[in-house]
């Protein structure tokens, strides 16, 4: 990952973090991982004045002193975040005051000090360690060198600068103090600063002559393993046999059986307790508080704390109860979770679950409770994306992105919880990038996926009538992508349609209608056909929330125009 993302697990060094406030929501998750093994480790979170106001600092900190975890946050007041003096940026005097505001002990001790910094840090990590929660320390130190490489500094003045530099230099006071005291003499500390810089030479040296990296690397480590879609002949899954249970149970069941079978499986989030949308119902009393996490409304640190505790060994699925709240944890997942293996040169996995449920559907949820956002986690590479329709797939896919050693986004339909279908008891899987041929066809191939299934069943029914025979794939898994299903039936078809609810410029469809051209163009007689969500936020009145996104009728006059076009 670079000097600004130094880490290095087999020695307690979890990374450093190129954006501000970044590291603070992951570390609740090492501190809750410690507290779970009762390892008796602390984890000790690192961060500059400025990303104390962010929403990070407030979410982490909170939570990390509700459940009193072993985590210790120092935060380095250097005295400007970025150019901006942390007097103009902070509304109090004391960023350790804020420590009240979570009922753990905060202090402010001088960070050019180093006996002192080493005795407050010491009582501190003890603290954590008894299980009395974490502690906030304020270093008050200062920032030698600009923010960046090149940073001519002209925010502050040459006399302020001199002024650290001569008075307050932790290095040149600790070596005072280790002469005075007769620790050690001047020749030693000499001899000890050159073997320092002669160690650092030759690291340089070391660098220089070593070998590029081959280009190829590039694409290497963005998943523990490379995406290789299974071989269809060699998939066994159960008959779904004849017990019916709903979308929510089966979800449910994926989560109970997967929970029995290893203990490091936990469930985090708001309201989990409880069950929003009565999903994880019961759980709680049947594995505790403990691996059942009701969370504050706090997203990023939910996720965060996926990413820290999954780092160092723990199951995690976090649960963000709508999609839409995904854009609050953006960071977490976008630049956390997703980055992870990549930027630690493949050395960390992070097997971590976050289920979300998404799309509209005539509830009148309105424009920030109703979106279809899986195309944003597509695009990012490092994450693979799962999005069930039926209540078989919902559990063999849960169970399969629990036991992935990537972040996996699950996204549910709200409007599917009450579906009923066949599901067997037992514990199954079903691989990632196999796709599902749901009706066989003819006439035109219609790729489609989570509730759009139902629509487009529906409306085959109505092409039949008419002598159009369409063949349904259910993609369930967006990344990976089961192109190779689709360009099989398109060959046989000649014609194709793409069914989302997403909005339609720059959604799935527009992938799947690449990925088509590249591989099957010869074969088409019509270009490619998308009936999506209009590009609009969904309404909240239901005449407009129903007009915004695709139905059956909107899906059989489209076939019918590609049938006969």
């Amino acid at each position: 990952g670079g000097s600004m993302h130094i880490a290095d697990f087999n020695i307690g060094i979890c990374g450093a973090n190129g954006i501000v406030g970044g590291g603070l929501p992951i570390s609740v998750g090492l501190g809750l991982s410690s507290q779970y093994k009762s390892d008796g480790k602390v984890t000790l979170c690192f961060f500059g004045d400025g990303a104390s106001n962010q929403g990070s600092f407030h979410e982490s900190l909170n939570l990390a002193s509700l459940w009193k975890l072993p985590v210790v946050y120092i935060c380095e007041n250097n005295q400007y975040a970025m150019t901006t003096q942390v007097s103009n940026g902070c509304c109090i005097d004391s960023i350790a005051k804020r420590a009240v505001s979570y009922n753990i002990p905060g202090k402010t001790i001088d960070g050019n000090d180093v006996l002192e910094v080493y005795g407050a840090v010491g009582e501190a990590v003890e603290h954590a360690r008894s299980g009395k929660g974490p502690v906030l320390l304020e270093c008050m130190t200062y920032r030698q060198s600009g923010h960046y490489a090149g940073d001519p500094c002209p925010y502050r003045t040459s006399d302020e600068l001199c002024r650290w530099q001569d008075e307050n230099d932790p290095i040149k006071r600790f070596k005072e103090y280790l002469v005075g005291n007769g620790v050690a003499t001047e020749a030693e500390i000499t001899a000890m600063e050159a073997g320092v810089l002669g160690d650092t030479q030759e690291a340089v040296e070391f660098a220089k002559a070593s070998p590029m990296q081959e280009l190829a690397e590039a694409s290497t480590d963005v998943f523990s393993a490379p995406l290789v879609l299974p071989s269809k002949s060699s998939v066994r899954l159960p008959a779904p046999g004849t017990r019916e249970i709903t979308y929510r149970e089966a979800i449910n069941e994926a989560l109970s059986q997967a929970m029995e079978r290893d203990d490091r499986v936990f469930l985090i989030g708001e309201d989990i307790c409880f069950g929003a949308f009565r999903v994880t119902y019961g759980l709680t009393d049947k594995f505790g508080p403990e691996r059942v996490r009701c969370t504050p409304i706090s997203e990023a640190a939910i996720v965060g704390s996926a990413v820290g505790a999954s780092a160092t060994g723990l199951v995690p699925v976090a649960e963000i109860m709508y999609i839409d709240f995904t854009t609050v944890a953006m960071d977490q997942i976008v630049n956390q979770a997703a980055k992870f293996h990549y930027m630690s040169g493949g050395t960390v996995n992070l097997p971590m679950v976050v289920r979300t449920a998404g799309g509209s559907g005539g509830r009148g949820n309105a424009a920030q409770h109703s979106q279809s956002l899986e195309a944003l986690f597509m695009h990012i590479p490092g994450l693979k994306v799962v999005i069930p329709s039926t209540p078989y797939d919902a559990k063999g896919l849960l169970i399969s992105a629990i036991n992935d050693p990537d972040p996996v986004i699950y996204i549910e339909h709200k409007t599917l919880y009450n579906m009923k279908a066949p599901v067997p008891e037992e514990y199954y899987s079903i691989p990632f990038g196999l796709a599902d041929v749901k009706r066989p066809g003819r006439d035109i191939t219609l790729v489609t996926y989570s509730r759009m299934l139902n629509y487009s069943l529906q409306a085959a029914d109505k092409l039949a009538e008419q002598g159009i025979e369409v063949e349904i794939i259910d993609l369930r898994t967006l990344v990976p992508l089961d192109i190779e299903t689709v360009a099989k039936s398109v060959k046989r078809t000649s014609k194709v349609m793409i069914v989302e609810e997403d909005c339609k410029t720059c959604g799935v469809g527009a992938e799947l209608v690449s990925l088509i051209t590249e591989n099957v163009f010869d074969y088409l007689d019509a270009p490619p056909v998308r009936v999506a969500g209009l590009d609009v936020p969904i309404a909240y009145a239901p005449l407009l929330e129903k007009a915004s996104v695709p139905s059956p009728d909107s899906i059989v006059a489209a076939a019918i125009e590609l049938a006969r076009g």
